[in-house]
C-alpha cells in the first residue's frame, strides 16, 4: 500500500511501525512541544503532497492534533483505538505497537477536516440523551463511538467539535448510538 500524504507521527518507533505497515514518508513531532521548524516542514509537506496525522490516542497525541490543526489547514486525520495500540506488556500505548493490518486500516480510513463545513446539528442534549456524557458508562460509550465513526476518542467537552468537525451526521451518529445499544444489549 503506497501512501502519497506524509504522515506526521510523533517518534522514531512510529515511523518504524509505519514503514512495516506501508510504503510511506513521515515527518516526526518527536513529542508534544512542537517546534515552529517542525510546524513549518508540516505547512510545505501539506502544500506539496498533504499530511495525514497519526498520532497516539492519548492526551499528547490529541494535542499535537490540535497545534497542527490550528497551524495547517486541509490535513487528514487518520486515528486507532486504545485497545489496538497498547503494548504486548500492557504499560504502554502508541501506533508503534499496533499491528500492521490495524495502521493500513487506520490509513485507509482516513478523515479530511473541511473548513466552512456546515455546522452539526447534534447537540449536547442528544449527547446527554445517548448517555455519551453525565452517565456512569459515558466515556466507555464515547470511546466506542469514536472507534466506530473512525474519529478517535474523545473528552465530553470535545465531542461535539468533533463530531462538527468530521461532519457526522445525524443518520451516522444514530446508527453509532444503535449498535451501541445493540452491543451492550448482548453483552
Amino acid at each position: 500500500m503506497d501512501i502519497k500524504e506524509i504522515i506526521v507521527v510523533e517518534g522514531k518507533d512510529d515511523t518504524t511501525a509505519i514503514r512495516r505497515s506501508v510504503n510511506a514518508d513521515t515527518i516526526e513531532t518527536n513529542g508534544s512541544a512542537i517546534s515552529a521548524e517542525c510546524l513549518q516542514r508540516i505547512q510545505h509537506a501539506q502544500d506539496v503532497r498533504g499530511v495525514i496525522v497519526f498520532t497516539d490516542p492519548d492526551y499528547p497525541g490529541r494535542r499535537i492534533r490540535a497545534i497542527i490543526e490550528e497551524h495547517v489547514k486541509g490535513i487528514k486525520h487518520a486515528f486507532l483505538p486504545k485497545k489496538k495500540t497498547i503494548a504486548k506488556n500492557g504499560k504502554s500505548l502508541g501506533i508503534e505497537h499496533a499491528k500492521s493490518e490495524d495502521i493500513r486500516y487506520a490509513l485507509e480510513n482516513v478523515y479530511t477536516v473541511h473548513e466552512g463545513a456546515p455546522a452539526c446539528t447534534i447537540t449536547r442534549d442528544d449527547l446527554l440523551m445517548a448517555h455519551l456524557l453525565g452517565h456512569p458508562s459515558a466515556k466507555k460509550r464515547r470511546d466506542r463511538l469514536g472507534e466506530i465513526l473512525n474519529i478517535g476518542s474523545t473528552n465530553g467537552k470535545q465531542l461535539v467539535k468533533r463530531l462538527e468537525m468530521f461532519q457526522i451526521t445525524e443518520q451516522q451518529f444514530g446508527a453509532a448510538i444503535a449498535q451501541i445499544n445493540q452491543e451492550e444489549q448482548d453483552a
